[in-house]
């Protein structure tokens, strides 16, 4: 099969396909009529392998190591489990971040509610230079104590 025909059935953009083809993830071969790359039931299975990885938060360097184990026979399985717990770390980590960024996000609004607009001559805009940190009074209360 074409480009076209495994990025319809796989549900991805022939772009997807080339640029797992470029970074060699898919290794097509070549049609001796035309020179086109032609894909393979391997190839198929290996770019489900690669969207199965990738929905689990695997980066592209993830998935190369990984299939690198099990290209020189290892098992790759311990390797991934490692990934993966470190790829959950990162993401719990920037979750953190996401909450607190929703915190402020959500006291800007309240603080901001009844707010005049309008700067004076040494402002750029008074909302976000007069906004107080909930996240900051909370560390310095607690300082504080």
């Amino acid at each position: 099969m074409y480009v076209k025909q495994l990025a319809k059935i796989m549900g991805v953009t022939q772009d997807t396909v080339r640029h797992y083809t470029r970074i060699k993830l898919l290794k097509p071969i070549r049609s001796q009529n035309n020179g086109y790359q032609v894909y393979t039931k391997d190839d198929q299975q290996r770019l489900k392998f690669i969207i199965s990885a990738r929905q689990l938060g695997f980066s592209i360097k993830d998935i190369q190591q990984i299939v690198a184990q099990s290209e020189q026979g290892n098992c790759p399985c311990p390797l991934t489990r490692q990934l993966i717990t470190k790829r959950l770390e990162e993401t719990e980590r920037l979750f953190q971040e996401t909450l607190k960024l929703r915190t402020r996000m959500q006291a800007a609004v309240k603080q901001w509610e009844n707010s005049s607009d309008g700067a004076v001559s040494a402002d750029i805009c008074s909302l976000i230079e007069t906004f107080v940190d909930p996240l900051n009074e909370q560390v310095s209360s607690e300082e504080a104590k």
